[in-house]
């Protein structure tokens, strides 16, 4: 068991980012900085299993939990990334107890799931294939992201699903479903959120968020809050943060000697 799914069964937060750039050598990096876990992005960027295999191999050896939000529920490319080193799922768009329950089952091998076996990566191409199997439905990490109107409607129903390891809250796409797109803080919103963390409690599933701006006090203000699974950020915005600061104190120095 990896330690983002430790830390969550035992209430811990687990700190973790996105990455959306697709090169390896961002996910080393961030590998060594000292998250539970890494996202690789392949929703909403050009990323390719061939990319993520790439991006596996650059952490191997490091502490991270690698992770991947699905581009859908497609249990193909499911099977394929967990094939290639993923140690879990992130999968966009569960508005339904029916899409959760696939959520889990195209994760975990039989008779709780129907994942495909090969002798894979992930297996060290079958020297470690029975060690693998049997403790892979124990081990992989399940996230279902509730990122709609309709997600909020259904929560106890989808929550009652066993084996969702912890949920996500996706702010921009659940303001957009409710007709007020990139409106994060509209109280109808906020509430919404709000509805979900507290479902997630009464059901005892660790809820999720994502952190957009790069500053540590809003990822302490979201854990004092009662969520656990959390994104810090974005590599792309990890890389502007710090470019608009050096630049700022370039500006700023440069007026007071002027």
């Amino acid at each position: 068991m990896g330690r983002t799914k430790a830390k969550l069964q035992n209430g811990q937060p687990a700190l973790g980012g996105w990455i959306m750039i697709g090169h390896p050598s961002v996910a080393e990096l961030l590998a060594g900085e000292g998250f539970d876990w890494l996202a690789v992005d392949m929703e909403h960027t050009s990323t390719t299993v061939r990319t993520f295999h790439e991006l596996s191999l650059a952490v191997k050896g490091s502490a991270v939990d690698l992770l991947v939000r699905l581009p859908g529920h497609d249990p193909q490319i499911t099977k394929l990334v967990l094939d290639s080193g993923a140690d879990g799922i992130i999968v966009p768009a569960v508005n339904t107890p029916e899409q959760a329950r696939e959520a889990v089952a195209m994760a975990k091998f039989p008779p709780h799931g129907h994942r495909g076996a090969s002798l894979c990566r992930a297996t060290d191409f079958g020297r470690n294939f029975r060690d693998y199997y049997r403790n892979h439905n124990e081990n992989v990490l399940v996230v279902c992201m509730l990122e709609h109107i309709d997600a909020v409607n259904n929560v106890d129903a989808i929550l009652a699903v066993p084996g969702i390891d912890a949920t996500f809250i996706g702010p921009y796409d659940l303001s957009a479903s409710m007709g007020l797109p990139g409106q994060t803080d509209h109280p109808d919103v906020l509430e919404a959120q709000q509805t979900l963390l507290a479902a997630c409690k009464r059901h005892g599933v660790p809820a999720g968020i994502h952190v957009v701006p790069v500053g540590g006090d809003e990822v302490s203000r979201r854990i004092g809050e009662g969520f656990r699974f959390i994104a810090c950020g974005i590599d792309t915005e990890f890389l502007l943060f710090a470019a608009r600061h050096m630049l700022q104190e370039v500006m700023d120095t440069s007026e007071v000697r002027d």
